[in-house]
């Protein structure tokens, strides 16, 4: 059984790919990261009859030149680089574990609500800098907090940010009142929470309706001392826009890990005093890392039955 890691995140783990190899002994891993071009996965992939897929574009024209492939394993959670039905249409199984780095990026999340806040970033920086600032900011007990998506990710923020009794404002396309309940949320509208939140937190996928959801109409409604933080994926916050806001101060600033391009090469946009900024590194615990290696595998196993 031949089977391909393309995740160079998984292949660089001795822990994962000692694993993977005991029981799939043909592994070939990407642990240098060489495949740089949909030629290039085309090649690695064409004899494999698995695979272990990261953030990686996989689609039809992909899947269609390797015919001997028969179960994609995703590495990570978010599917919005998969050809789903792509995959079904070639009867190539999909091994796919959600919720396996939520805890991880959700302190990731909380950890932006606490610097943006308390203004520790800015002052950390000007610190570095040899400027003395005294700017403590707000804190964050008891503001309103308005997530879009409620999915593993956002759920973990609800009960990571227990202690700081916030309201909590949901913005999400089904709306489950006894999860509401057992969550202490309340769900609200897209309109209701740009207006009364102080902080805007975003975890929802990138599809063709969440793409650029948050622009230019979006931020002038936003309250001018509001943040916004995305930890989900770059595309669904317009960055022209985003930076407009910044720089005028429609609002008070802004926490990203994702983004449009990656790596990163807006650096009019990286400089900005008022943006945090994190390499995409939210689901990059060591503990999601492997969770997410572990869970890859584990499908991998049950479908060739080993």
């Amino acid at each position: 059984m031949k089977i391909a890691v393309i995740s160079p995140l998984f292949s660089r783990s001795n822990e994962l790919v000692t694993t993977l190899r005991s029981h799939f002994p043909d592994t070939t891993i990407n642990a240098d990261n060489t495949l740089k071009t949909k030629e290039d996965i085309i090649a690695y992939l064409q004899e494999m009859d698995g695979a272990i897929v990261g953030r990686e574009e996989i689609d039809d024209e992909i899947l269609q030149a390797c015919p001997k492939l028969k179960i994609l394993s995703r590495y990570g959670v978010g599917l919005d680089n998969v050809d789903v039905e792509a995959l079904k249409k070639r009867n190539i199984h999909l091994g796919w574990t959600g919720g396996t780095n939520c805890n991880s990026v959700a302190e990731i999340t909380l950890y932006f609500m606490l610097s943006l806040m308390r203004n520790t970033y800015t002052t950390a920086t000007l610190l570095k800098q040899h400027t003395w600032k005294v700017s403590g900011g707000s804190e964050l007990t008891g503001k309103t907090i308005g997530l879009f998506g409620f999915g593993h990710i956002a759920k973990r923020v609800v009960e990571l940010l227990k202690p700081f009794s916030c309201t909590i404002l949901v913005c999400n396309r089904t709306q489950n009142e006894a999860e509401a309940k057992d969550y202490g949320i309340t769900f609200a509208s897209k309109e209701r929470i740009l207006e009364v939140a102080d902080i805007i937190s975003i975890h929802l996928p990138l599809t063709p309706q969440s793409k650029n959801l948050f622009s230019r109409a979006e931020f002038e409604a936003m309250k001018p001392s509001a943040f916004i933080i995305n930890t989900a994926r770059g595309g669904i916050i317009d960055e022209e826009a985003l930076k407009v806001a910044l720089k005028t101060g429609q609002i008070a600033g802004a926490g990203l890990e994702a983004f449009a391009q990656e790596p990163v090469q807006d650096w009019e946009l990286i400089d900005l005093p008022n943006l945090m900024c994190l390499p995409h590194v939210g689901g990059n615990s060591k503990e999601s890392i492997l969770a997410m290696g572990y869970a890859s595998i584990a499908h991998l196993k049950e479908f060739f039955k080993v």
